[in-house]
């Protein structure tokens, strides 16, 4: 395959920024998208330029870590897969294919294809835990009886990657998704529900403070997600966090 790929370079958040023209040859339909770009960059290399800075690390679609924006879709043209688990059958000879980095101003650019998604951290750090009691008392989380559909639906919600793809298909770039998956997987569980309340408090109040839009209701973000989260997440924790504020006001 033959292909005309048009890259987005940036050396950092305060740099204008721009496409970048690069034709490519000899492209395997059985190679991933990032395989791809390893290709790029050995060309890039060859001739003495600057190869393309992208995040990557397992490449078996579990870390979230290689997202790009691929002809204007989140992870590219595929459902239900991240850009490494993308292949080039997908795509045709000849074609033109843009790559871009995630588009939010609380994701900013540090190079090229990476952003800076610390901004999940902080998110993940004001509340996505459970308080566990390390005395010398503590009780096997095996004890604790769970009916399956409730362990199944925490389940549906812990697959979040945190790629941020949610985020980028969003149109006021919105976190809720992501959120609000990390705040039910722990909702749903009996080990969650002692810091239930003061949980989805702190961890959207973090998330305003990162800069993150509302949810705009199009379903935009659980059409891209690579793991298929729900939107009855946001649902969930909609109604704890007005529940939780009531009872914080009074």
């Amino acid at each position: 395959m033959n292909l005309t790929l048009k890259v987005w370079r940036q050396n950092g958040p305060d740099d204008k920024g721009h496409m970048e023209t690069h034709p490519i040859e000899g492209v395997s339909p059985d190679m991933s998208f990032l395989e791809m770009i390893d290709m790029l960059n050995d060309q890039i290399i060859r001739a003495g330029g600057d190869p393309i800075a992208f995040d990557h690390d397992c490449r078996e679609g579990i870390c979230g870590m290689c997202s790009m924006f691929i002809n204007g879709e989140a992870h590219g043209p595929g459902r239900g897969v991240t850009t490494c688990q993308l292949h080039m059958r997908s795509f045709k000879d000849g074609d033109t294919i843009a790559i871009e980095p995630w588009r939010a101003s609380a994701f900013p650019v540090i190079k090229d294809l990476t952003v800076d998604r610390s901004a999940f951290d902080r998110i993940i750090q004001a509340g996505g835990y459970v308080s566990v009691n390390t005395s010398g008392n503590t009780i096997d989380a095996n004890a604790i009886l769970v009916p399956k559909v409730q362990a199944d639906e925490a389940f549906s919600s812990a697959t979040c990657i945190g790629c941020g793809a949610c985020v980028a298909s969003c149109k006021n770039a919105s976190a809720m998704l992501f959120v609000s998956a990390k705040v039910s997987q722990f909702a749903l569980l009996p080990q969650g529900q002692p810091e239930r309340e003061s949980r989805v408090l702190r961890m959207v109040e973090q998330m305003d403070k990162e800069g993150f839009g509302n949810c705009t209701n199009t379903g935009a973000c659980e059409v891209e997600c690579p793991k298929g989260i729900d939107l009855s997440n946001i649902a969930r924790m909609n109604r704890d966090f007005l529940k939780s504020s009531a009872k914080s006001e009074n």
